[in-house]
């Protein structure tokens, strides 16, 4: 277990990581392979790298790099990138498939859509991922079924059915949803395309992390074309861990020995990786209850097996925060100082930013500030992995000023 510190409304786990653990499904050679599928896809592009120069300067950082991923194809989020890499893994293997060169383009060929055209994919989702699972099944010519956990924001459901998703709210909390959507795939011979992972469920998880790990390097190309170096700090927010594990997986292949300090980030209603981390025992711990929180893609109580391992191994810090940190990211992104470009990001999105602030202006996280060596020399990325996706929401927290 590494040096706990126990602040006002934030609590961090600093340790050392084990910096010899390289996951191999997150290799360069694998990544650039996702990288050539989504560029097949029609409406692919990279979504815009925000340089926050005049924010960077009032923290004492160096820079401050923002992913903006409300560009992705349309959807307003990242989600789509694993989703539709693991749908086509799953149909490529099924059919004997290989997608080759011409990546997502052979599901337009009509032999192919015929014998996929039965399929049904299921998922549990708190938004952005079923959403992006009804549109990658639409794209692809296949069903889909997503089931949302109760409390669900009734604008996330009805964009999720306007993909042509049977979209419905469960009684259930997130976790159970999950595990409402596994029985309903073995009941009725759909397929779970879950991202999240147990024993005996990791294949189609693992394809979803691979899925994410483009973002990262269009992010990676944009700085080198930019002049940015490499990153030194990256804050990546989790709720069962996929993408935050596809982002710390990644960089530590990519940088090896010279690679950034990686902070995770969760609610603290939801932190179920940073109990994880504090417990110290090595495994996954859940937490339990209605997982409240205003960051509804990050209401995860149980760690995600695949992503527990490479963030156990590699993350220097993990964060637990209120609800209050990502209303700060928020206001923070969309009014931005200076000439700095505003960024419409959601509220599982902002978490990162709002964190960031407050280790840098606040004087009872400075030793927090320390342990992670933030400081003008800093070069910090950032990924607002969600739009306004909850459009009421956002413009509520937007209107409440004061920062």
């Amino acid at each position: 277990m590494g040096q706990i510190h126990t602040l006002i409304g934030i609590d961090a786990v600093v340790q050392t990581p084990m910096s010899e653990h390289y996951p191999e499904f997150l290799d360069e050679s694998r990544v650039d392979a996702v990288s050539g599928f989504h560029r097949s896809m029609e409406g692919y592009a990279p979504t815009p790298l925000v340089f926050l120069d005049a924010m960077a300067q009032k923290l004492g950082l160096g820079k401050i790099l923002v992913k903006d991923e409300s560009h992705r194809f349309g959807l307003n989020a990242f989600k789509a990138l694993g989703a539709s890499y693991a749908m086509a893994r799953f149909i490529e293997d099924r059919l004997e498939l290989t997608l080759g060169k011409s990546g997502f383009r052979r599901f337009s060929e009509p032999q192919i859509r015929r014998q996929i055209e039965d399929i049904t994919f299921v998922t549990a989702t708190d938004g952005n991922h079923g959403r992006a699972v009804a549109w990658a099944a639409s794209k692809i010519g296949c069903r889909s079924v997503v089931l949302m956990p109760k409390g669900s924001s009734r604008a996330r459901l009805a964009a999720i059915a306007d993909e042509g998703a049977q979209a419905a709210i469960t009684a259930f909390n997130y976790d159970d949803t999950v595990r409402h959507a596994a029985e309903m795939a073995r009941v009725r011979g759909w397929v779970l395309l879950q991202d999240t992972a147990w024993p005996g469920y990791t294949r189609i998880p693992t394809w979803i992390t691979q899925g994410y790990t483009t973002l990262v390097t269009e992010a990676l190309d944009q700085m080198d074309k930019a002049g940015a170096g490499r990153p030194t700090h990256v804050f990546v927010q989790a709720g069962v861990g996929s993408f935050a594990s596809a982002v710390v997986g990644f960089l530590a292949n990519r940088f090896k020995g010279r690679r950034p300090k990686m902070v995770v980030v969760e609610p603290e209603r939801a932190a179920c990786f940073f109990r994880s981390a504090t417990v110290g025992d090595g495994r996954p711990h859940g937490v339990t209850g209605d997982l409240d929180t205003i960051m509804a893609g990050l209401a995860c109580g149980e760690p995600s097996m695949v992503a527990w391992e490479i963030l156990r191994d590699l993350a220097d810090a993990f964060v637990s925060c209120p609800g209050a940190v990502s209303e700060t990211g928020l206001r923070l992104l969309a009014e931005p100082l200076g000439r700095d470009s505003p960024v419409v990001s959601g509220e599982s999105g902002s978490v990162g930013m709002g964190l960031l602030h407050d280790i840098m202006t606040r004087r009872e996280l400075e030793t927090l500030r320390a342990a992670l060596a933030l400081d003008e020399g800093s070069v910090v990325l950032l990924f607002s992995t969600e739009g306004d996706t909850d459009p009421e929401s956002y413009q509520r927290i937007l209107a409440r000023r004061g920062i």
